[in-house]
């Protein structure tokens, strides 16, 4: 049976590699941030919470890191944890600095030290290519950063490059683009739509607040993205692999997706942070903009080439972006019920 580990276990992403692994027959660990009462809800909702084993994981803290992989001695390990929400990151560069970049070296060098055969996976991001310098992105892209969260984990991901071609680690890197479920926590755009709008289908009149609605990401199903991080791990040699759709979809196409989903007929009025979407069958002002919501550094445009990923792990999105809005809009209507 192999073990293995995943930081941020408790996360959108943890839950899902957590079960997936879990179905293939793994021992699964998991690190959680000491407090009161670590949140399962995700774990609980896939129905694996009682099947795996948690242990107080904190990424500024060396000694506890050290102490955690020599008592696991995990096959895999799976680097999921991290400040992930670009908006506050601005507010928490130092921070973000730390759990994100800094911590992956620590955790690097201690299983250089305790475990070197053990097969580590850094969870990277498409927001390390911020303005983009070349369209779609690929491994290849120059990156270019555009927040303190896309800083970071530029850091981490070219730390575990580096630990790979000095030390001969089986470490790999997944850049991957905008992936989103039920799962996804309620800061992020996406939910904060499907929730916005399930709350105005079950009668609600407070509209959804949204920033920059021609931004375009390249969004995918995050159970589709957890089975390509798996794959990277079962290669003879570690590499770096960006998982996407190939697809772009703009901030203003989710919503309507969303919104066709729960019943509703948009009409689309002004423009830029004057932009309304009214529901033509109630009458309810269901999204307005607000200029809090738009990014200090924004990032116009991202869309992924996952050739790699489908040429040498046999890799691909299966779920499009429509189901996908679908599938979280129904959940969280359902949800309220």
């Amino acid at each position: 049976m192999k073990k293995a580990f995943i930081t941020g276990i408790t996360g959108q992403d943890g839950a899902y590699l957590a079960q997936l692994l879990l179905e293939k027959g793994y021992e699964v660990h998991g690190g959680v941030r000491r407090i009161s009462h670590p949140t399962l809800s995700r774990l609980d909702k896939l129905g694996v919470a009682n099947d795996v084993t948690l242990h107080e994981f904190d990424l500024s803290e060396s000694n506890n890191i050290y102490r955690t992989i020599d008592k696991v001695r995990a096959d895999e390990f799976y680097n999921l944890a991290a400040q992930s929400f670009v908006g506050a990151s601005w507010e928490l560069p130092i921070y973000t600095a730390d759990v994100d970049g800094m911590a992956v070296v620590r955790i690097l060098d201690t299983l250089r030290t305790l475990t070197p055969e053990t097969r580590f996976y850094q969870a990277s991001t498409s927001e390390m290519f911020g303005l983009v310098q070349e369209v779609p992105q690929s491994e290849t892209t120059r990156l270019y950063p555009r927040s303190p969260y896309g800083v970071a984990k530029v850091y981490g991901h070219y730390i575990t490059m580096n630990y790979r071609e000095s030390f001969g680690m089986h470490a790999s890197s997944g850049i991957l683009f905008n992936h989103e479920s039920p799962l996804r926590g309620k800061e992020f755009v996406t939910r904060k739509i499907t929730m916005g709008l399930a709350r105005i289908a079950r009668g609600g009149d407070a509209p959804v607040e949204l920033g920059n609605m021609d931004a375009k990401r390249d969004w995918g199903f995050a159970g589709d993205y957890v089975e390509g991080m798996w794959r990277m791990l079962q290669q003879d040699d570690a590499d770096d692999y960006v998982l996407a759709t190939g697809t772009t979809t703009t901030i203003r196409d989710f919503f309507t997706f969303a919104a066709e989903a729960l019943g509703m007929d948009l009409v689309w009025e002004g423009e830029g942070e004057a932009e309304t979407a009214t529901d033509r069958k109630s009458g309810k002002l269901v999204m307005r903009v607000n200029p809090q919501f738009f990014r200090p550094a924004e990032v116009d445009l991202l869309i992924g080439d996952p050739t790699k990923a489908r040429e040498k792990l046999g890799w691909e999105s299966k779920v499009n972006i429509r189901q996908l809005a679908e599938m979280m809009a129904q959940a969280d209507y359902d949800e309220l019920a």
